[in-house]
């Protein structure tokens, strides 16, 4: 990695040139000034990242790979960077610390000089100024974005983030009105308070703004509550309702709030629940596949036939290929990368759904900020995050391969679970569908096998 960094370095040199010179001109033309200006910035990243020592991070390798296509995209003639140039932004968003977070900024500022009604740009621009508690700056940012997306869908996320900003200088706003509100009843009451109390709890209101970077903004709240509660103790009303203001604005400051904390009336279901559900019954895993998808579409095909016979329909991960509406009975999805919780929600209509994830807290932040009130009638709980690795369940140690696919893993709970009737894989033909170790899992179990489906019976 030490080579790569270093030849990726000098090419990024050679194209854009160093800090504090100005790009040299290209002859025929070449990247616009404001893609030069960026590639400049990356290639003080990678020269920060090089004499840091060894890299072991994967985020960060994952941003180099990054740099190193926006440094491809740069050097070819008529090449469109732009996509590249956002790409590079959130990977240095996701690379975590503050240094990735100002690079993020930088590029989605060049970004945004580029193409100012483009929302890729400013989405990352806010979600970096987000990232690094300049909220207000966020909000603004979110909001350009709003204004530029047409699709209301996809701009959920965005409004839910900007209510919470809001919501938490809301908060802000009232713990100042209410400190003011007292030191004016005080006085008039004709209370004196010695200099340094004064000086003390004014200092704290003072300090304190909703335009605070978020940091900032906490510990001058943490310090009013902790001056305000010392000076009139913790009986008086309005310490109580400043306690909890700042309550709330911490809450805020760590997650968003559920639109829909019941999810629409969804319930949770365990290992218990599960078995339940399946026992004596028919089950069939689909492949979500381009010719398993045609086939199952074309009315009166055979597969069509075939999977509506079943008593439950199993769907795994995201659907590329399915039909919005094909009968889901149980979706399951593995949780993947460094920050699950920011994948696509969802919304796929589905009587149960199972979250494979670890760890808790990832898995936790994952289905609250995934799942979509009433798109499903059951959530798997906790007790099924892991069936795998869970000593409670299959109890198998974890491998460096990396997580299973979701069908093998919804395969060894069914079979852990042994109240199935027969469960049948159809469209998994494909030799890349299932790796090697879980094809030879299945193949030692294997029933019967046809054109259509491979037939496992469990019991």
């Amino acid at each position: 990695m030490g080579q790569t960094l270093t030849g990726l370095l000098t090419s990024v040199r050679a194209i854009a040139g160093r800090p504090g010179t100005p790009p040299r001109a290209r002859p025929g033309g070449g990247p616009d000034p404001a893609l030069l200006a960026a590639l400049r910035l990356c290639g003080d990243h990678l020269a920060a990242l090089a004499a840091s020592g060894p890299l072991t991070d994967a985020r960060r390798t994952r941003l180099i790979a990054s740099i190193g296509a926006l440094t491809s995209a740069c050097s070819t003639p008529g090449a469109d960077a732009f996509d590249a140039l956002l790409r590079t932004g959130q990977q240095a968003l996701d690379s975590g610390g503050e240094a990735g977070a100002r690079l993020a900024l930088a590029l989605a500022d060049e970004a945004t000089a580029l193409r100012g009604r483009s929302k890729g740009a400013w989405r990352l621009r806010g979600s970096t100024l987000d990232a690094l508690g300049r909220r207000e700056e966020a909000i603004t940012a979110y909001e350009r974005h709003l204004a530029l997306q047409q699709n209301a869908a996809a701009s959920r996320d965005v409004e839910r983030r900007i209510a919470t900003l809001r919501a938490a200088g809301d908060r802000i706003d009232e713990a100042l009105a209410l400190v003011g509100d007292g030191d004016r009843d005080r006085a008039g009451a004709g209370d004196r308070v010695g200099d340094a109390d004064g000086a003390g709890a004014g200092a704290g209101a003072v300090r304190l703004s909703r335009h605070l970077p978020a940091a900032e903004a906490r510990a001058a709240f943490t310090d009013l509550v902790r001056r305000r509660t010392a000076e009139l103790g913790t009986a008086d009303p309005a310490v109580r309702r400043l306690a909890a203001l700042y309550t709330e604005h911490r809450r805020l400051s760590d997650h968003d709030p559920m639109a829909d904390p019941l999810l629409g009336g969804a319930e949770p279901i365990g290992v218990p629940g599960l078995r339940r559900l399946v026992a004596g019954r028919t089950v069939c895993l689909v492949a979500d596949t381009p010719r398993t998808a045609e086939q199952e579409q074309r009315p009166g095909s055979a597969a069509a036939a075939l999977i509506e016979g079943y008593d439950l329909v199993v769907r795994c991960d995201t659907a590329r290929h399915a039909a919005p509406t094909a009968r889901t009975d149980l979706h399951a999805c593995t949780l993947r990368g460094d920050s699950p919780w920011k994948g696509p929600r969802w919304d796929r209509r589905a009587g149960v759904r199972l979250v494979f994830g670890d760890p808790l807290p990832h898995w936790r932040l994952a289905l609250r900020s995934r799942l979509v009130p009433g798109a499903q009638d059951r959530i798997g709980d906790a007790s099924l995050r892991r069936p795998l690795h869970d000593p409670a369940l299959l109890g198998e140690p974890a491998d460096g391969e990396g997580p299973a696919s979701t069908a093998y893993t919804v395969l060894r709970l069914l079979d852990f679970l042994g109240t199935p009737a027969r469960v049948d894989l159809i469209g998994f033909e494909g030799p890349a569908a299932l790796s090697p170790r879980e094809r030879e899992w299945i193949g030692a179990r294997t029933g019967t096998t046809d054109d259509t489906a491979v037939r496992i019976t469990l019991r």
